[in-house]
């Protein structure tokens, strides 16, 4: 299996620990009630670990779907290699360690680990449209 198909499937599970401790924090301040029923009611604003959470996934969501196509991209038009394995785990690293950055409130180090895994999408894009 190429390398970028193995990153796509992990950064899946990324994703799904992102989904899983934003509501595990959501639901801690709102409570199993509101998680449970159809949350309608207004709430009150988000403490700020779980603020900081549901922005962090969202984060994700929105850059997923660039990763999905440089990913798959780069596999279906037979140009995968050694730089796009590595831009491909240094993305992913990248997203892994932003998770806790922002958990914590680290902000500027939170900043240059987004820049890094921005630079990894835009050099497996580059890879994929300019071979």
């Amino acid at each position: 299996m190429p390398a970028e198909i193995l990153v796509l499937a992990l950064a899946c599970v990324l994703l799904f620990v992102h989904v899983q401790v934003a509501i595990h924090k959501k639901t801690a301040q709102y409570g199993v009630d509101w998680n449970m029923g159809p949350r309608d009611e207004d709430t009150p604003p988000l403490n700020d670990v779980a603020a900081r959470l549901e922005r962090a996934r969202d984060n994700f969501l929105e850059t997923f779907p660039v990763a999905i196509v440089a990913l798959f991209g780069v596999v279906l038009a037979d140009k995968s290699g050694p730089v796009t394995e590595a831009a491909a785990w240094t993305w992913l690293g990248a997203r892994a360690v932003y998770l806790p950055l922002y958990w914590s409130g680290v902000h500027k180090w939170r900043t240059v680990v987004f820049g890094i895994s921005a630079i990894a999408l835009l050099v497996l894009l580059g890879v994929l449209i300019f071979g």
